[in-house]
């Protein structure tokens, strides 16, 4: 069954593999997709053949076997991907210790234990055939993944050239999409610490009061800015929410997360990923501010 062991694509799957399961481990087992791919690229002595591309398709003949081969690594429990952000679980970081070759093959035989588990059909097909079907759903998974995340790639280039103040207008309009009021959205000058105030209804009477602050830059948000935002909830049912593209240092994460008063995080990926969800919810207005277009595959 499959490829021999010694073949030229499956041991460069090997290198590219425990590699990008380095490469994760490094950065606390969670990066961007297409950054785990970059960094293999420069980790790895890739030759003229792994940096070819297919004639049909185009694409870099490493950059698509190591897509490819994560597919055996999630369906063995290795390795997780959510709005283009690749994550490695426990089981992964432990079958780091397994070497190159032996942490492709568990997973590939994990992949074949979780195939055995589905629902097969009975007609009696060539062995080959059977193979080059599974072949080529893996292939086309491997493509939607690769999609997904240059589609994030795109989305975040194109948040990243918003100023401080447009990026103000679409988090406002993603709290609109999620069923918020937003009657104050700050002017240009002082705020007094609020960006956005939101409210499950007109007057605000109603629970969750959300007042939100935006830090649009490529520094983390800090313990200080943190505590800045909870001294501002004074009322119960108050909420805070800090929405920043930089992200948070992990003290400010801890103190959020400690914290007597409700702080809700919100870093780059996952404001992505809520403006991907609630997007077919938004006034067409709105949709202008961050548009998105589907891409549609044939289902399996």
């Amino acid at each position: 069954m499959g490829k021999a062991r010694n073949s030229k694509s499956l041991k460069l799957a090997e290198k590219l593999i425990f590699t990008a399961f380095g490469v994760l481990k490094q950065h606390n087992g969670e990066l961007q997709g297409r950054k785990v791919i970059e960094e293999v690229g420069k980790r790895v002595d890739l030759d003229a053949w792994a940096k070819a591309r297919y004639e049909k398709s185009g694409k870099v003949r490493w950059e698509s076997i190591l897509q490819f081969y994560t597919i055996d690594c999630r369906k063995a429990g290795f390795l997780l991907k959510n709005n283009g952000i690749w994550y490695l679980t426990p089981e992964g970081e432990a079958a780091l210790e397994l070497g190159e070759s032996n942490l492709l093959l568990q997973a590939s035989y994990a992949y074949q234990e979780w195939k055995a588990r589905q629902v097969v059909d009975n007609v009696d097909e060539e062995e080959e055939e059977k193979e080059e079907q599974e072949r080529s759903k893996k292939l086309s998974e491997a493509t939607i993944d690769e999609y997904e995340e240059i589609a994030i790639e795109g989305l975040k280039a194109f948040v990243a050239n918003l100023n401080p103040y447009e990026f103000q207008d679409v988090v406002a309009a993603l709290l609109r999409g999620m069923g918020y009021y937003t009657p104050f959205i700050a002017p240009k000058g002082k705020d007094g610490g609020l960006d956005v105030i939101a409210y499950r209804d007109p007057l605000g009477t109603v629970t969750p009061r959300m007042k939100v602050q935006i830090k649009h830059r490529e520094t983390a948000a800090t313990v200080s800015e943190i505590r800045q935002l909870m001294g501002l909830l004074q009322r119960e049912g108050d909420v805070g929410i800090f929405v920043s593209t930089g992200g948070f240092t992990a003290d400010a994460k801890a103190t959020a997360r400690n914290s007597h008063v409700h702080v809700e995080l919100i870093d780059f990926d996952r404001f992505i990923g809520l403006w991907q969800d609630f997007y077919e919810k938004l006034p067409d207005e709105d949709k202008k501010r961050l548009p998105l277009t589907p891409i549609y595959f044939l289902g399996q």
